[in-house]
Order: C-alpha cells, then structure tokens, then sequence
C-alpha cells in the first residue's frame, strides 16, 4: 500500500487530493492524508456572498483558454456552473495622465492587430505608433540566449510606452509585481516563440490569426462559476473522506527517512511513500530541514508579492462603460487595478446594484500590510472619486489580504527551475505542485496536480515538477 502526503489545500493541493481519492475508489493501492496549516481549506479561493452580492477574496475566474479548470469542473458535476465572462461588453481603461483611455481594439496583450484602432487611440504618442508600424517589417531576434525582463522585451519591440502604459499594468494585475524584474521567457513564452520564429510580434500574431478557422466563434477570455469560485473547493471538499483531512497543522517538517519520507508535526512522526508539496516555494524550503542545500535555496530565492482586494457595494454606481480599468505605476497612485465585477461577470449583484474590487500590491505599498482594513477603504474611495468621480457611498465594504501570495518569475527564473527540476528528479517520490515552477494561474496549479497524480498513480519513478 502506497502512502501519499500532500501538504497545503489549495486549488492544487485539492485537485490531488481528488485525482488520488478516484484512483483509491477505482481500486489503486493507496492511502492519502492531506496536511493544511490553517482552519479552512482551499487557499486563497475564497468567497463570500452578502446580501445578494458575490465577493471573491482571491481570483474570480480562470482564463479559458487553459483547460485543465473546466475539465475540473466537469469531472466534479459542475458544468452547467460554468459561466463566462461578457465579453460583448468588454473595455478596459489606462490611466494616464489622471485621465481613463481605453486599451484600442485589435491590441492583442501588446501586439496591435489592426491599424485604424492604433491610428486613432489617444493611448500612444505619433513616436510610439510610428513604431508599431515598423516593427511588422522588423526581422531581428534576440541571439545570445539571453534571459531578460517583459520590461527590456517589449521595449525592443514597441518602444517605452507600450511598457509602461499597456505591457507594466497588464501583469501588475496578473502577478502585482514589475515588468522591469518579470521574465519574458517565463511570463510571456508565446511571444518569446513568435520572436524566435518570426522576428517580428506583428508579422506572427497576424499569421496566427490568418491560419485560424474562418468563422470560429472566440472562446470567452474569462470563465468563472455561477455562484464564485469557492463552489469548485466546496465540490472538491466534498468529494473527500473527511478521515483523511488534518487542519491545523503547524510548523510541519519533512525529512528523507531511508527510502520514504517523514513527515513531522510536534511529536507526531509519520511516514510516506510519496510527498506532494503544495505551499509556496518559500514554506517548501522551510519544511526541508538543510537535506538539500541547493534545492532549498532555489525555492528560497523565489519571491512572492502580497496582494489586497478592497469590494465595495452600491445600491447604484454611475460607471463607464466596460469591466474596469488599470493603473500604470508612472501615475503615482497606490491602487493598481479596478474591475467592475457586475459588469464582467453576471450573477454578481442584485439588478441595478454595483460591485467593485480595488486592487493593491506590495510591489509599490512596501509596507501594504501594515495598514488597517479602514484604511484600504478609504484610500480605494479616495482614488474612486479621484479617477471615476465616483461621490457614492458604498453599502459595505470588505478588504482581503493575502501575505506573500503571487509568486515572481523574475528574469533567469526558467534556469533557476530547470535546475531545481534536475535536483528533484533524483528524489524518488517527491513532487513540487502549484505556482512555484511553471504558472501561477487556477488552471495551471490544477494541470500540475493532475500530471503529478497521473505519475503516481501509473508507478512511474520519475518525478515530476510542473
């Protein structure tokens, strides 16, 4: 009988859970015991529904595009859940110079597709649109292997403003962290491919778009669950033997122990075949006890920003039109984004009412924990007003936090995995799941769960680290 240790119940930790419960119930020769620190279960996947609004303390959808958390939620009965975001209404807004400009259409993340929208936009100067055009004809590539920041890689491209007024608000809103440290090759692979092969972003969109299949309807860029996206962890929660769920389990250390491994609570020592470890690379060092210097300074090295939602529910709110709008960090404003929940997913407020989520990061609040829950309030109304002329006052309001949640794939982070990978694969029955590695996103943390239990449930001896 295989033992099986999974520590940390997030939306990976979870998904394990679930894949090894299945392949238990379908006649698999093993046990599972899940270890979670606090008193819940499903980390930051969190919601509360209030007076007919729905709140989500961490993400409220998954990107469509990747599969792994539909597929998800089918197996868990959950399909006729899934709703999409309204796209038919989608806009979303910069702010510059204290004035909201819509992100033109045809901008593909930061690729311009189409050439009236760019012509017109107020977004970019004349330099920045002039360089947007010659880049379509641009056939250089980057030779020497180099990793380097999404800041430096859009800059080549489209010059400085497409950094700080698309390319540096767009994955502050993803990762609340810097294009000037992310890393390209890690955040934004798609485009490093399409520079390899092409040269030129513009040229290999375009191709990509003319090879699709004419008259395909688009996929929703967004996909949440009718009633937020707790309803996938209580799903999964209750798919569970209750016998094999430990909460409250503190300072918990492992250790190799001849050809298994130990896990350690207080005075309680048990012993496991295979360790899923699905906490933050930082918690996975700590838990490691000096057995391997190298891997644990890897995870060690792997920073993470913490994040704070503010949501704010009105009776009524007067709003531009779209699903919200964000903040580049040249305007000196601590709130990083703002999405008009009601309006980018239905089922989120009562008819006629507005629901808000205000957006702060530690990467420009140093000190963003230190503030009061009244505080956020009042600094995301203040900036409300200032930004929306936005004078009503909310029915309630409700702030999250999350310490050290979003991890950073800073430049050279894909090196730093590969080695850490290498050191893995010469572990029998140790595994690394959830944000740490390769994607920080619901669909990737479930996709690296799965893979995982696929593995252990075949008898592979490889271990794997996605």
């Amino acid at each position: 009988m295989k033992r099986v240790a999974i520590i940390g119940s997030g939306i990976a930790g979870l998904t394990a859970a679930y894949y090894l419960e299945k392949a238990r119930q379908s006649g698999a020769q093993l046990q599972w015991t899940l270890f979670e620190k606090s008193d819940r279960l499903g980390g930051v996947i969190q919601t509360e529904r209030r007076d007919g609004f729905v709140l989500e303390a961490g993400p409220d959808s998954f990107l469509t595009i990747k599969p792994d958390a539909a597929r998800l939620c089918t197996d868990l009965g959950l399909a006729d859940q899934l709703i999409s975001s309204n796209d038919s209404e989608r806009k979303t807004y910069i702010l510059v110079k204290g004035r909201l400009m819509p992100i033109p259409q045809g901008l593909e993340f930061m690729v311009p597709t189409r050439i009236w929208p760019m012509v017109a936009t107020p977004l970019f100067s004349f330099k920045t649109k002039l360089r947007m055009a010659a880049e379509v004809f641009s056939t250089a590539r980057r030779r020497d292997g180099e990793d380097e920041s999404v800041g430096d890689f859009v800059r080549r491209h489209f010059g400085p403003e497409m950094v700080d007024r698309v390319a540096e608000p767009l994955l502050a809103g993803v990762y609340g962290g810097s294009a000037e440290r992310l890393s390209a090759r890690a955040v934004l692979p798609r485009f490093a491919e399409m520079e390899r092969e092409s040269g030129s972003l513009v040229r290999a969109t375009l191709k990509a778009k003319a090879a699709a299949k004419p008259g395909a309807k688009p996929q929703p860029l967004f996909t949440s669950l009718k009633n937020g996206m707790q309803q996938m962890v209580e799903a999964l929660v209750a798919a569970l033997p209750k016998s094999s769920v430990r909460l409250q389990q503190q300072n918990l250390l492992l250790r190799p122990m001849n050809e298994d491994w130990q896990v350690e609570a207080g005075d309680i020592k048990e012993q496991f075949q295979v360790v899923l470890l699905a906490v933050p690379a930082p918690a996975a060092a700590a838990m490691l006890r000096q057995f391997h210097p190298s891997l644990i300074e890897g995870l060690a090295r792997i920073e993470y920003t913490s994040s704070v939602a503010v949501a704010l529910a009105y009776d009524s709110a007067e709003l531009p039109p779209g699903h919200g709008f964000l903040v580049p960090r040249s305007e000196n404003r601590k709130m990083m984004a703002c999405t008009f929940v009601h309006k980018k997913f239905s089922h989120r407020a009562p008819e006629g009412a507005g629901l808000l989520r205000c957006f702060f990061s530690s990467s420009r609040m140093p000190d963003l924990l230190s503030y009061s829950d009244g505080d956020f309030v009042a600094m995301a109304q203040q900036e409300l007003k200032d930004i929306l002329g936005l004078d009503a006052r909310p029915t309630f309001a409700r702030t999250f936090r999350w310490d050290r949640a979003m991890a950073q794939y800073e430049t050279g982070h894909l090196e730093r995995a590969a080695a850490m990978e290498k050191i893995i694969a010469e572990m029998p029955g140790f595994h690394i799941i959830g944000n740490s590695f390769h994607g920080i996103g619901v669909p990737d943390c479930i996709k690296s769960a799965r893979q995982a239990v696929e593995q252990i449930t075949s008898g592979a001896s490889q271990p794997v680290v996605v």
